[in-house]
């Protein structure tokens, strides 16, 4: 499945954008903020629907404008047309000419991992963007994960405003309990099962981009050891003093370790980002293997931060991705593209909102 169309209408500081897309590789260059991150999110959106920035919808409406349009048309085993609008009083989504009453009829239509300094969160940042790495990777390989975790944060939400009451009703309350239970264990279930196939695949690709270097170890690491439902029983006088809930899967984290030491103390900036970088190729190998096919691959202004070594260990990612007719779509500015990808690749030049091809 490739980005064969891509049609943008008042999208950051697109005005107006129709551009075609072979499968391949597509070097976005340009100066800063002239509108080459912006191609990406507008992949990315279409994709997952919602941006790797982690803004909402209005910051993606280009200034002084009510709303922003997305389309494009997919071409793989069969061809799809997607069309999204947005405004803060209206938002559609079709497939095919048919409104998307669900998200699972929709999500993964268009597979896409990104790269980007956002990236670096995963190893830096709290146990929240880990679980939602984890989650975002089990919605786009199992349909019914994403609507069991929205269901999960429904019943957590009750049940977090039932504790913050002086006296929360009884029979409300384990109601809510009964419901977490249920809907957590299968969330419990997923990530158990998902973690230890993607652990390999980050050492391995680890492994690729600092050959010699210490053995990474990606651990799942569940807020419920044993039990849920009586390890939630348990903390109930603790609930009423922290007027929440304490125990789920929705404290759970993913532990990283290099040689067994963790590496959030512990690991210098390069492994950090060396470490960053390889979970999201691990992403891209774990939907590869599943589907048979790469996902789109969107690395922006990656490659130019890393040494010639590193860059070696990304480049087989990027050459599976060509081979099997699938797009690469990497912004750099003229001064650091890596010249070592030069064959076979198309160079677009962004300037000012607007997307041209480049000679040259």
């Amino acid at each position: 499945m490739y980005l064969a169309h891509l049609r943008l209408r008042d999208f950051r500081n697109y005005a107006r954008q129709d551009v075609d897309f072979a499968p391949g590789f597509h070097l976005l260059l340009g100066d800063n903020a002239q509108g080459k991150t912006n191609i990406l999110e507008a992949a990315y959106l279409l994709a997952t629907l919602r941006s790797f920035r982690g803004v909402g919808g209005a910051q993606m409406i280009r200034h002084g404008q009510p709303a922003y349009f997305v389309g494009a048309t997919l071409v793989g085993q069969a061809t799809h047309e997607i069309k999204m609008y947005w405004s803060l009083r209206e938002r559609k989504l079709s497939l095919d000419g048919r409104p998307v009453r669900r998200l699972t009829e929709y999500l993964g239509t268009l597979r896409a991992v990104v790269f980007c300094a956002e990236d670096q969160h995963l190893v830096e940042g709290t146990a929240r963007v880990r679980r939602r790495f984890l989650d975002l990777l089990l919605s786009q390989t199992h349909a019914v994960y994403l609507p069991t975790l929205q269901r999960y944060t429904q019943a957590l939400r009750a049940r977090n405003a039932l504790l913050k009451q002086p006296a929360p009703d009884a029979t409300a309350l384990e109601s809510f309990s009964l419901e977490l239970v249920r809907l957590g264990n299968r969330l419990i279930h997923w990530r158990r099962q998902l973690v230890p196939e993607l652990a390999p695949l980050a050492g391995q690709a680890y492994q690729r981009m600092a050959p010699g270097a210490e053995e990474l170890r990606l651990c799942y690491r569940p807020m419920v050891k044993s039990e849920f439902a009586v390890e939630l029983a348990q903390s109930r006088s603790r609930e009423r003093a922290y007027r929440a809930t304490l125990v789920g899967p929705h404290r759970d984290d993913l532990d990283m370790r290099l040689d067994e030491r963790p590496v959030a103390p512990f690991a210098s900036e390069g492994q950090k980002r060396t470490l960053a970088i390889a979970l999201k190729m691990a992403q891209a190998e774990y939907l590869t293997r599943l589907h048979g096919t790469p996902p789109v691959l969107l690395i922006d202004d990656v490659m130019g931060e890393l040494d010639a070594r590193r860059r070696a260990g990304f480049l087989p990612l990027i050459e599976r991705a060509r081979v099997a007719q699938s797009q690469v779509f990497m912004t750099c500015t003229e001064e650091n593209w890596p010249r070592e990808l030069a064959p076979e690749l198309r160079r677009w030049e962004v300037k000012a909102g607007t997307l041209r091809p480049k000679n040259g």
